[in-house]
């Protein structure tokens, strides 16, 4: 049953799983517990729902929302209270720090609920093997989301009961992603490669779990590890990188060579807002910091390079600016694009919409898109590989070959890395290599927090085009690397201890 195809049945069980337990009647006429989980089709069904959950958060407002909170993009308004977090003035009922905790507290529901009641399901085994393997990964990537966040969180691991779980308290960050890693791993044991019906598509898979427990151990400094699963992913010769950056993230293109895993819309039952918001809304907008990061096409920096020219300063650029950004002077949608176009910094941003560069169309309205979001792509495992093996190594050429494939990409092209950097210098490059080929994926925000330079590149100016400060950033190093625990939360649940510094 493919992800998109999400039937009625499903948004029944969906509801079935965040319900109460006091059910005391089985109408005949729908669904209740007792009814429910009878047979493979329900269990699948009640698998989709817990998928669904994925539209609600990281296809969403998860998803390239926290780049705002970076010197990557602006975030011009209040809405989701991203501007907040990134100014420093956020709280425990800011939108976006109640969401995250309330969506991924939702699926993890969703799917104990499945993994206790799947069990008891009569139904092919081979298939309720890769179900509960889907499960899993979808649960180890919601409490993935929270310790990003929050650090330690209750680790709950079994079908929601406010009488054993609502007073729980929080479990450590290092329990927390054991589990995380426990769950991929048997995932991955479970998964299939690739699935062979393109009814599945969507679908976690061996890859996927691989590519989200290198990126765990990424986070948490366990190098020699992410390292080792990332060479799994590689060696699994299911991925390679699209020929055409600019095109990877096309509608037409989606599922392409490059993506292990995405969210799956398709109108005009499932959308998105992606176009209406980039193009029209000009948010999120990219800030003069991420453009002035882009090398020029000898590799250098602007202030390095002979290339450079300021009355032309997006020039002769690594191709991955104006693929990534809409500058002024520059076609997009078959128009060149005016100052007035792109207010607040004087950039927009291209990714994640459907509009081309030469070919206008019409422009899309709210909630008129179906472009999936991508949140674990092959170039992604290259940078996780490259980064956690030059940390736990040092600078031997398997680092440098998984970085130059990047840059040897058709539509990029930019001069191979050359050997002979230190373990210090290698670290820079791979860092900046991780920000523009990842910009505005969701990745940023939690980079410069666990590399510990939050405190410094969130303290500085928003500056538009011509340079000039339209927003200040602030980064408390001794609260913000974690966000509040909801106050919701922490009222209900007395033994929630909150985060430090947090009042």
């Amino acid at each position: 049953m493919s992800i998109r195809n999400i039937i009625t049945i499903t948004v029944l069980s969906g509801l079935l799983m965040g319900c109460s337990h006091d059910l005391v009647i089985d109408p005949a006429d729908q669904y209740s517990e007792t009814t429910y989980w009878k047979n493979g089709d329900e269990a699948m069904a009640a698998l989709t729902g817990c998928y669904r959950v994925l539209q609600d958060g990281a296809g969403s407002n998860w998803f390239y929302e926290t780049d705002m909170i970076t010197p990557n993009g602006y975030a011009y308004n209040e809405a989701n209270g991203t501007d907040a977090i990134a100014r420093g003035v956020h709280n425990p009922l800011t939108v976006l720090v109640l969401n995250r905790w309330e969506v991924a507290y939702r699926c993890i529901g969703r799917t104990n609920t499945f993994l206790d009641k799947i069990v008891n399901v009569e139904m092919n085994e081979q298939l309720k093997t890769r179900a509960m393997g889907e499960a899993q990964f979808l649960r180890a990537l919601h409490y993935f989301y929270l310790v990003d966040c929050f650090g330690g969180v209750p680790l709950v691991l079994s079908t929601p009961d406010p009488a054993t779980q609502s007073q729980l308290p929080r479990n450590s960050k290092d329990e927390v992603v054991n589990q995380i890693l426990l769950d991929l791993a048997q995932a991955a044991e479970r998964l299939p490669v690739s699935y062979t019906s393109g009814g599945d598509a969507g679908r976690a898979t061996r890859g996927a779990a691989l590519a989200l427990r290198a990126r765990v151990l990424l986070y948490n400094g366990r190098w020699e590890e992410a390292a080792a699963e990332a060479k799994k992913v590689m060696d699994l010769n299911a991925y390679k990188l699209f020929g055409n950056y600019r095109n990877l993230f096309l509608p037409e293109n989606e599922r392409n060579s490059e993506v292990i895993f995405n969210v799956e819309y398709l109108l005009p039952r499932f959308s998105n807002s992606f176009d209406y918001v980039s193009f029209q809304l000009n948010r999120p907008a990219p800030a003069k910091d991420l453009v002035d990061s882009y090398l020029m096409t000898d590799g250098k920096t602007t202030a390095e390079s002979n290339l450079y020219d300021p009355a032309k300063p997006y020039e002769k650029r690594d191709p991955r600016l104006l693929q990534t950004i809409n500058c002024i002077g520059y076609k997009f949608n078959g128009q060149v694009t005016q100052p007035a176009n792109v207010v607040n910094t004087g950039f927009g941003l291209k990714k994640y919409t459907s509009y081309k560069d030469d070919t206008a169309i019409p422009l899309i309205g709210i909630n008129g898109s179906e472009t999936n979001p991508i949140l674990i792509r092959y170039a992604e495992v290259l940078l996780t590989y490259a980064e956690a093996q030059n940390e736990a190594k040092g600078p031997d050429l398997s680092v440098y070959d998984a970085i130059n494939q990047l840059r040897a990409r058709t539509s990029v092209n930019m001069p191979p890395v050359t050997p002979g950097l230190s373990k210090e210098q290698l670290r820079e490059v791979i860092r900046r290599e991780r920000r523009v080929e990842l910009a505005f994926e969701g990745i940023y925000y939690s980079d410069i927090r666990r590399w510990k330079t939050a405190e410094i590149v969130n303290n500085l100016p928003v500056l538009n085009y011509k340079g000039e400060t339209v927003s200040k950033r602030t980064f408390d190093k001794n609260r913000d690397y974690l966000w509040p625990i909801p106050s919701d939360q922490t009222q209900i649940n007395p033994n929630l201890e909150q985060n430090p510094n947090w009042h």
